[in-house]
């Protein structure tokens, strides 16, 4: 189209009432907030988040616990490229922004997953999950992650809304050394201690729970001290 008829025809658009737009208009400045820094994050951990078995949810966890990942990420404890990429180069008063900022987010939580656990499986879940097993020196999860299971401030999880997936893929990572914490490591320890079938009967049993639309970290004298394990990720009390 020559140049002739790219003018008649924005003067016959123009008459009909459409505006078009310069091309040299000014591109638009995006606020500077860090909602709008976050966006790297929330493309994939959405503030409206579900979480699966490859992006969890991490809106309402405490901010002790999400900034510790951050840092794991960045010092190559935990070992995922996309993660380790955006963290890299960030400082710690930066990381500790963001967790500040996720910990804050509080989303409804999606609706438990249909799972396919025998009931023999999630009764061996429950009571992992509840008693532990003192015969193999496992922990009650409660006893660390608080009677609701919603984690406890300042580093200590939530583990209500999370897949059943993301939970056997963070067993396995601990299993396989691929995910690891300060030292000394307490989930580590107890993920070694856990057999396949545990683990499974344990995801299982999480997922199918139904969380408090209301739930939050408890404080950090909700649960016993000291913990069942030392943990180097845990503020000592």
């Amino acid at each position: 189209m020559s140049t002739s008829h790219v003018v008649r025809a924005g003067a016959a658009l123009a008459l009909a009432g459409f505006v078009l737009p310069s091309l040299a208009a000014t591109p638009a400045t995006l606020p500077d907030t860090l909602e709008q820094r976050v966006a790297a994050c929330t493309a994939c951990h959405a503030v409206k988040e579900r979480g699966d078995a490859f992006f969890p949810r991490i809106a309402g966890k405490p901010a002790g616990y999400l900034y510790n990942q951050l840092v794991n990420f960045r010092e190559g404890r935990r070992h995922y490229p996309m993660m380790t990429y955006m963290v890299d180069h960030l400082p710690d008063a930066y990381l500790r922004e963001i967790a500040d900022y996720f910990s804050q987010q509080h989303p409804p939580y999606p609706p438990p997953q249909a799972g396919g656990a025998s009931a023999d499986a999630l009764a061996r879940g429950e009571a992992l999950v509840r008693n532990g097993d003192p015969a193999k020196k496992i922990p009650a999860c409660v006893a660390c992650h608080g009677s609701a299971l919603t984690g406890v401030a300042p580093a200590i999880p939530g583990l209500v809304g999370l897949p059943s997936d993301y939970i056997n893929a963070q067993f396995g990572a601990w299993k396989n050394k691929v995910r690891r914490a300060a030292a000394p490591d307490c989930m580590a320890e107890i993920a070694n201690r856990l057999t396949p079938a545990d683990v499974a009967a344990v995801s299982g049993w999480l997922s199918q729970q139904t969380p408090d639309a209301a739930a939050r970290p408890g404080a950090a004298d909700s649960i016993a001290l000291p913990l069942p394990l030392n943990c180097g990720s845990v503020p000592a009390p």
